[in-house]
């Protein structure tokens, strides 16, 4: 006897949700929420005289999906949807021109030039080999004088020259009033009206292809801003009460009803890479996405990703440790390109600067740094105090590039009490120790060229009682630090918090320039496995990659360091001399300072 027949047909839910336009003109709008009992579009604002709102009825298709065709609506139109009575944003939507409060409205890819890159005259997406990137995180109302897509767009040329390949955005879905972060999106598709809205957004990527750049698109699908979760929790069950985060309610990706956040995140990504025309996504604290269904979410969205690209460089952040992050789903994993390797600065920057409070407590020793440069997973299942528990698995098995490493990030600037940047003295270092490394390197705005801008934890929620949890929030966090230094920490909800976050762009030349000279010698360096060595007690460490030789010393005082015969390439300090010779191996260094050496060709 026959089985029954094959489920391959999509379900309602796994259809486009949102708004859409149709072929001959006027848009269709699918909805999945589950807890309604009746559906309406509310084509118009009620708000605007000249724009009076006009409720449609959905029509129910299954699954909780209702679906409303409106052929004479045009793009542009603002639109609400009403649940039994009750008005709401749409949780797809493409556009929210009046910020998180406002009604939603509808766009038409093709209008925008929101179609696949390459085509209807859009620029190609540049070639670009992941074992070559060099990625540069930006926050976009910081990073220009405007504060918005068209400010990022003036600076792409310099950083193209730089040696850039890649730009990361932090995240632009919609939040909460005019000035944040990002982390707090509420409309993920939309992106942030303030800095532009999604046709600024394209016209930067095409800016950004036309300049040989890549975008990696940050994103976070592990909770909703605290304003959103009323707006999803009308439609059906986007979030669950089984699992928790620490920024607000986990999504529900693996229980009942879980159908509808699933093809949320699904085909978010598949609108930013496929129609927007990203090349990438970094996909915030994937360690807080918990799926234990058949199949992972987040081995999905990869799957996904790469049938709209089949090169889109995909970046977890999992805070995990674990290699699986990256291997592909055949071997029990997710498919992401690279994982971010907080280990690696820490080991860093605990030997710069001495930092050992809270998660650096685990670090600070030489042996740690020199083991990163193997793979940047020191804790591979070792021992962590501050977790108190083993942490981390070996991944030798991954190629060394699969990693995304750096000396600063909007996380280990921005999460500081005073938003402070690495010291004047250590960033030249600090920046010949990362892109030296064989990893993917990533720069944090400013960083090549000295900025002292600190990057100060910022928000704009339009709530008080938001308002004010943040703000005591942030200073009963850090209330040890402003009990030892007397100084505040800056109220996030001030204007002057952001203001004093955007770049100056003033430049130490001195490190510009090392800069410029590291990412030009990079590509020359020797793809090889490294050979480290390293003295825990004198603070110095070697590591050569080939032909290649980086020296650092990380003591308060000079040390010799032994090193092959060659000549000095670059090096952090003037008076660090070249070449090293073969009748004294060795080269002093001066105090927190290190040196790039060629080895002498082999004597006949």
């Amino acid at each position: 006897m026959a089985g029954p027949p094959p489920d391959t047909d999509p379900l309602p839910f796994e259809r486009p949700l949102g708004a859409h336009p149709l072929r001959g003109g006027g848009f269709e709008v699918r909805i999945w929420a589950p807890r309604a009992s009746a559906v309406h579009v509310v084509l118009g604002d009620p708000d605007r005289p000249d724009d009076p709102a006009r409720l449609h009825r959905a029509e129910p298709e299954g699954h909780g999906v209702w679906t409303c065709r409106l052929s004479w609506a045009q793009p542009g139109q603002r639109y609400w949807i009403d649940l039994d009575g009750s008005r709401w944003a749409d949780p797809w939507s493409r556009s929210q021109p009046s910020g998180t409060a406002g009604p939603s409205a509808l766009v038409d890819p093709a209008a925008i030039g929101a179609v696949a890159p390459g085509t209807a005259g859009r620029p190609p997406r540049p070639t670009l080999s992941p074992r070559g990137a060099v990625v540069y995180e930006l926050h976009v109302g910081t990073f220009s004088a405007t504060g918005d897509f068209a400010g990022v767009i003036d600076h792409l040329p310099e950083l193209a020259a730089l040696g850039v390949t890649h730009l990361e955005l932090l995240p632009v879905a919609e939040f909460p009033g005019h000035r944040g972060w990002g982390y707090d999106g509420i409309f993920w598709s939309a992106a942030e009206s303030t800095y532009g809205g999604p046709g600024r957004l394209v016209q930067l990527v095409d800016a950004a292809h036309e300049a040989g750049l890549g975008v990696i698109l940050d994103v976070v699908y592990n909770h909703v801003g605290p304003t959103g979760d009323l707006i999803y929790d009308a439609y059906g069950p986007f979030f669950t009460d089984r699992h928790g985060t620490p920024w607000g309610q986990a999504v529900n990706v693996d229980g009942a009803g879980s159908g509808g956040m699933r093809e949320t995140i699904l085909q978010n990504a598949e609108w930013w890479i496929g129609e927007v025309g990203v090349d990438g996504l970094r996909v915030d604290a994937c360690h807080a996405i918990v799926d234990q269904g058949a199949r992972h979410v987040l081995g999905e969205l990869t799957s996904r990703a790469r049938a709209v690209h089949p090169q889109a460089l995909l970046v977890a952040e999992s805070g995990l440790n674990d290699p699986h992050v990256q291997r592909d789903e055949a071997h029990g994993g997710w498919g992401f390109s690279a994982d971010w390797s907080d280990d690696f600065h820490h080991a860093l920057r605990t030997l710069l600067t001495d930092d050992r409070q809270a998660w650096y407590a685990d670090f600070g020793a030489v042996a740690q740094l020199a083991k990163a440069y193997h793979r940047p997973l020191v804790h591979d299942g070792t021992w962590s105090g501050y977790r108190d528990r083993r942490f981390g698995a070996p991944a030798d098995d991954l190629a060394p590039e699969r990693f995304v490493v750096f000396a600063q990030n909007h996380d280990q600037v921005g999460n500081r009490p005073l938003g402070d940047r690495l010291p004047q003295p250590v960033r030249a270092l600090a920046a010949l120790c990362t892109l030296f490394a064989p990893f993917t390197p990533m720069l944090f705005m400013g960083e090549e060229y000295g900025e002292d801008a600190p990057f100060l934890f910022f928000s704009d929620h339009q709530e008080q009682f938001l308002a004010d949890a943040t703000r005591e929030g942030r200073r009963a966090e850090f209330a040890d630090f402003t009990a030892a230094t007397g100084e505040e920490v800056p109220d996030p909800q001030a204007a002057d918090t952001f203001e004093r976050s955007r770049l100056t762009r003033r430049v130490d030349q001195g490190l510009a320039d090392l800069y410029r000279r590291l990412l030009a010698l990079r590509p020359l360096l020797p793809r090889t496995e490294v050979t480290v060595a390293f003295d825990e007690a004198a603070r110095w460490l070697r590591v050569e990659r080939g032909t290649s030789v980086l020296l650092a010393n990380f003591a308060d005082v000079a040390r010799s360091v032994p090193c092959p015969p060659g000549r000095v390439e670059l090096a952090t300090d003037a008076s660090i001399a070249s070449p090293v010779s073969p009748a004294d191996p060795h080269l002093l260094l001066p105090a927190r300072s290190g040196a790039l050496v060629w080895k002498a060709p082999p004597t006949p």
